[in-house]
């Protein structure tokens, strides 16, 4: 198996994944995806930084990997993004959910991929 990067949808995103400007470098790490859930639309995704908990709009979001998140952002434009909105949907993945039979539930335990699920 190799270890470099490969692209994939943010469904499968966990948290943790670093998240980078457009010239590569880390400015933060994923909390959470936040997903559009009555036309089931990805919104964006909810980064920790230094500064705090900020919002990275889907359309800024360049490429998602297995090992990293590269966004559309300078590092300037990073450093100004605004607080996540409360009144979008937060979804949150736990890789030990071990419940359902479900190929597909079968296959995400075997990677260690949970399901995303949204928080009350």
């Amino acid at each position: 198996m190799s270890d470099e990067a490969s692209p994939i949808a943010y469904t499968a995103l966990e948290p943790g994944t670093p998240v980078q400007s457009s010239d590569g470098q880390q400015f933060g790490t994923v909390v959470a995806v936040l997903v559009v859930e009555e036309v089931s639309v990805f919104d964006g995704i909810v980064v920790e930084t230094s500064a705090g908990t900020r919002f990275v709009d889907a359309d800024h979001v360049g490429t998602i990997t297995t090992a990293y998140v590269r966004t559309s952002l300078s590092a300037d434009e990073a450093a100004q993004l605004p607080e996540p909105d409360d009144s979008t949907p937060v979804f949150r993945a736990d890789a030990r959910d071990d419940t359902g039979s479900s190929l597909a539930d079968r296959f995400g335990r075997m990677f260690g991929r949970g399901k995303w699920k949204r928080e009350e």
